[in-house]
């Protein structure tokens, strides 16, 4: 069935009696946007839906439509990319579509690429490479690998909730520890405390540095738009126990949100400062292809009333857009609002003595295990 969308007027006289759709408990998106790839969008019924794997998919989580998972079929594990915008040039992905379901992630349209919708579709069905361990040993093996930083993940969390269950990022991690190849991690889950000694041992060689990610301190406000990730409070938690056991780690406020969570900056960082983290960085929200319909519906749903007030702040910061899409524009801010934001940041980051980047990572140490032995092994 073709779709239709509607765009939401305010300064409409009927808007007022208009139903807002209500959001789904447990999830960051109610709906599921047209993919940008299809001509036809399909309302598929229960016999058309894809066929989930039945050894992987669990039980219903309470609130929202069954998560569903399935294998991934994928020859490789490490992919590159050549962005100036990203501070990384290699990235290990063990899922793809994360169920933390975050309203503002950047990574929901890859999804699209699958066929897949960017909403619900996105944190419902995860695509789970159960030969990552695997693929990643045999790459790390190859006479054409140049040992580099790895990133864990690039586009969605590799310790989303099902790997607790799976376990297949904490194999990857076993393996770059075997390798000494270094790798640095963005979560924001409390579940990387369980890899803790895998960490130590590649932090022992220069090869670890986890950034967890923080939004807000606000439980209600992180329910409503990180709706299965750790609570603000475990992801401190998290930095503390990371800390304490000597693995580098910082803090990444990202995406501060004006309007909605830009004004929390010192409490997050004092937070995360008093917490033990070592540095910290930011990024303001930024809303690419269909993170934008799911995002504004975000809005609509949950704060109707600053709705305008933030998508015109947003706009502000991106000389009158939501996205700017160009090399070297896409994570750079603009405006008196960014001046504001950015002015704060860096004066609470020197206050609480956070460094503005993490350690320089070390490839020294890598070997290939069985391989001929370094002259230090």
């Amino acid at each position: 069935m073709a779709s239709a969308r509607a765009s939401v007027n305010r300064s409409d006289p009927q808007w007022g009696s208009r139903r807002i759709p209500l959001p789904l408990q447990g999830r960051g998106t109610s709906f599921n946007p047209p993919n940008r790839f299809e001509p036809i969008e399909l309302e598929p019924c229960d016999d058309d839906a894809p066929t989930p794997d039945p050894e992987l998919t669990a039980s219903n989580r309470s609130g929202g439509p069954k998560t569903l998972y399935f294998r991934d079929l994928s020859r490789s594990i490490i992919v590159f990319n050549d962005s100036p915008d990203i501070g990384f040039d290699a990235s290990i992905n063990p899922y793809r579509g994360c169920e933390h379901g975050c309203a503002y992630c950047y990574a929901r349209p890859y999804h699209e690429y699958l066929g897949l919708s960017a909403g619900l579709d996105f944190e419902s069905k995860i695509f789970c490479k159960l030969n990552a361990d695997k693929l990643l040993r045999a790459e790390l093996s190859s006479r054409s690998w140049q040992p580099r930083v790895l990133a864990l993940c690039g586009v969605t969390d590799a310790y989303q909730p099902v790997e607790r269950r799976l376990g297949l990022t904490r194999a990857c991690l076993g393996v770059l520890a075997e390798f000494r190849n270094p790798v640095g991690i963005v979560t924001k889950n409390h579940l990387v405390t369980r890899d803790i000694d895998l960490l130590q041992e590649l932090s022992r060689f220069h090869a670890a540095a986890v950034h967890i990610s923080l939004t807000t301190l606000n439980n209600d406000l992180a329910s409503r738009m990180e709706p299965r990730a750790s609570a603000p409070m475990r992801r401190l938690e998290a930095i503390r126990r990371l800390a304490d056991a000597a693995v580098p780690v910082g803090v990444l406020i990202a995406p501060v949100i004006p309007g909605l969570t830009d004004h929390e900056l010192p409490s997050l960082l004092r937070a995360a400062a008093d917490a033990g983290a070592r540095w910290a960085g930011t990024i303001s929200l930024r809303l690419p292809g269909a993170v934008q319909t799911v995002f504004l519906r975000w809005l609509e749903e949950h704060y109707p009333q600053r709705r305008n007030k933030i998508i015109h702040q947003i706009q502000s910061m991106h000389e009158g857009r939501l996205n700017d899409p160009r090399f070297h524009n896409r994570f750079r801010t603009t405006g008196a609002l960014a001046g504001q934001i950015n002015d704060l940041f860096h004066t609470m980051r020197q206050k609480l003595h956070l460094a503005c980047r993490a350690p320089t990572l070390s490839v020294e140490h890598f070997r290939v295990p069985g391989g001929q032995p370094g002259l230090f092994d």
